[in-house]
């Protein structure tokens, strides 16, 4: 796949509305596209560490907060009955991200990007609110745990803590900017300590080893074990983290050949099993725990700040709660980073819309953060912890909208060719697909009709407005089902062709043709690019500058200072000079206009006042600082007109 060049400061970068015919190829995370190198030489475990990290980054997902608040809840409420849950939660999880890594791997996209492929805009649209629904739900849940680990350690007010919550954006951009490499350390250092604080945690409560091993086998579940059952499975298998692991996979820059693929899908598989079962450790060292300190001793849990106090109390250790505060933080940390690039990924692949990764932590982060703030004020401390609970709830109830897609693009032979997942790999993934769906519908028509018989006269109210809305999801999920693949051409060949065919279609004949000048020599790259459109297209020329001196800037078109009559003197030497050379070009007439002023606002104004119909600019190629002292105009002028824009880089100007 090829890269989508950034053009150098002194090209001509020609900025307008792109076709939707052709859209532009671009890559997962194309900031750390390939940078890893995999080694290719030495012994089996050395080949090995240069596929390891991805999944240990998407392990953390599988032990965040939103874990803790519901393996808590399953052992102290039901003691070691859900640990089979757990695991079978576990052993999907580590299929669906195999499957993920694979498709990632092999056809080069993640799995937004295969949606987007795929299905119409309608589709695209639904399944990406849902799956920023998710991501919401999830960075809920590492807020309120950050935040609870901080009031634990800390004695900090939750409703503080939750703020503080919000500039961690600085930590995430100082350690993307260190590269992949050292962010998967960091994480892996954050997972360590999470799971040494869950071996002391285990050692100093004594589980009952037998009751763990009866907890393995599967039994039948309560309702009331149901809804915690599949907060369980939301807060193990997260939706979020299937788009978050088909593109960091793509960071190693693995061989397009049959074997170097081969070789990377089964390390990632090997890499997988490893941090995913070291993630079932955690989830099933926080249950054994909560078993042993509470179900055991008939202490009932309704909140993780109690489950730390209880800690202490019970086993009459000042360690013990020391441990489960700090791995809390750590699992809150650890899960923002993942979170943030989930966001990232699927906002690029079904928009192919990007923007600063600090604007996307802030936006998640705020859509946290708020109602965080709002149930922490009205119902307190008890109030969180079943807001983490029902976080995990919401990522169940987005699960099959991820993995639906998932199963279907690797069952694909066009897509997958020879890596194509096995019949069998294919019928458990489907059987996979048909737990997770059959559990959320069991929950949602159980809770629907919860709702109706406790709204007694406002049942009306539930039946015109969830109902209507379950269905139409539910709808949508068979279309995934059914929905036979999209044949399109692919690969660079095939979108040059199309864009080929669309700019034949798209091609217009400018008429007026806007160029804005300085007034000083710098002004000759825009001038000798405007004559060369204007002979091209037989098209008339207007001269457009703004005079932004103070008597510009205060009296506007009154102003009559000599800075004004220089320019409007300029402007007509200029348009004489044009003039007679391009008279024997079929050039339509050259006519001046002057603008006072804010620089980009007039520009705009003059354009659509002109009736231009293309525009050349100059940029000065200054970049950070430099732009708050010069100016940023061309991304104003860009933004607010509908017409293309031709940027040329100015000539430097001469120091006297």
């Amino acid at each position: 796949m090829s890269r989508i060049e950034t053009p150098p400061p002194d090209a001509p970068v020609t900025m307008g509305k792109a076709s939707r015919s052709a859209p532009p190829v671009v890559r997962s995370l194309e900031e750390v596209h390939r940078s890893v190198p995999i080694s290719t030489t030495g012994s089996w475990l050395r080949r090995l560490f240069s596929f390891a990290g991805p999944a240990y980054m998407i392990s953390v997902g599988y032990m965040d907060p939103g874990n803790w608040a519901t393996d808590i809840e399953g052992g102290a409420r039901f003691g070691y009955r859900l640990l089979w849950v757990l695991l079978m939660s576990n052993l999907m999880a580590v299929l669906l991200q195999t499957l993920s890594a694979r498709l990632g791997l092999v056809t080069g996209r993640d799995l937004a990007q295969a949606c987007r492929d795929n299905y119409g805009s309608k589709v695209r649209w639904v399944l990406f609110i849902l799956c920023e629904v998710a991501i919401a739900a999830c960075d809920l849940a590492e807020v309120l745990g950050t935040a609870i680990g901080l009031n634990l350690l800390f004695d900090l007010p939750l409703k503080w803590g939750v703020i503080i919550t919000g500039f961690d954006v600085f930590l995430l951009l100082l350690i993307q900017r260190l590269g992949i490499r050292k962010m998967e350390g960091f994480i892996l250092m954050l997972v360590s300590t999470i799971g040494l604080c869950f071996v002391l945690e285990i050692f100093l409560t004594g589980p009952s080893w037998s009751g763990v091993a009866t907890g393995l086998i599967p039994s039948t579940l309560s309702p009331e074990m149901l809804f915690v059952a599949i907060g369980i499975l939301g807060a193990t298998v997260m939706p979020h983290n299937l788009y978050l692991h088909s593109a960091l996979v793509q960071s190693r820059d693995v061989g397009a050949t049959k074997e170097g693929l081969k070789q990377a899908c089964k390390f990632n598989f090997i890499d997988t099993v490893v941090a995913l079962n070291a993630a079932f450790f955690v989830n099933a060292a926080i249950l054994i725990v909560a078993a042993a300190a509470f179900f055991s001793r008939g202490i009932e849990v309704t909140e993780i700040q109690q489950a730390h106090g209880l800690l202490g109390h019970v086993l009459g250790s000042k360690v013990a709660p020391a441990a489960f505060a700090v791995a809390l933080i750590c699992a809150g940390q650890s899960s923002t980073l993942t979170g943030t690039l989930a966001g990232q990924i699927t906002m690029e692949g079904f928009l192919r819309l990007r923007i600063r990764p600090w604007l996307r932590r802030l936006i998640t982060r705020s859509l946290a953060i708020i109602p965080a703030v709002i149930v922490i004020t009205l119902s307190g401390e008890e109030g969180t912890y079943k807001l983490l609970i029902l976080s995990q709830v919401i990522l169940s109830l987005q699960l099959p909208f991820a993995v639906v897609p998932l199963v279907k693009f690797t069952s694909s032979r066009r897509k997958m060719g020879d890596f194509v997942s096995p019949v069998i790999v294919r019928i458990l993934a489907w059987l996979v697909a048909t737990i997770i769906i059959s559990l959320n519908v069991r929950l949602v028509v159980g809770q629907i009709g919860e709702w109706i018989g406790a709204a007694g006269p406002w049942s009306w109210l539930v039946w015109s407005v969830v109902v209507p809305l379950a269905a139409g999801l539910g709808a949508i999920l068979v279309y995934l089902v059914f929905k036979s693949e999209r044949v399109e051409p692919e690969g660079p060949e095939a979108t040059a062709q199309a864009v080929m065919a669309s700019a034949e279609t798209l091609r217009t004949k400018h008429k007026r043709i806007g160029v804005a000048v300085d007034a000083t020599a710098s002004d000759a790259p825009m001038v000798a690019e405007a004559m060369a459109l204007a002979r091209g297209y037989g098209a008339e020329l207007v001269l457009m500058h703004v005079v932004e001196g103070v008597g510009g800037q205060w009296y506007g078109a009154g102003a009559a200072d000599r800075e004004s009559r220089d320019d409007h003197a300029y402007l007509k030497a200029l348009a004489e000079r044009l003039r007679a050379e391009l008279k024997d070009h079929g050039v339509g007439r050259i006519h001046v206009v002057l603008g006072y002023g804010n620089v980009s606002r007039e520009l705009i104004r003059m354009a659509e006042a002109e009736s231009v119909d293309f525009l050349v600019v100059g940029g000065h190629g200054h970049r950070g600082l430099a732009d708050l002292v010069h100016g940023d105009t061309i991304s104003s002028v860009r933004h607010g007109l509908k017409i293309p824009v031709l940027a040329i880089r100015k000539l430097p100007e001469k120091s006297e």
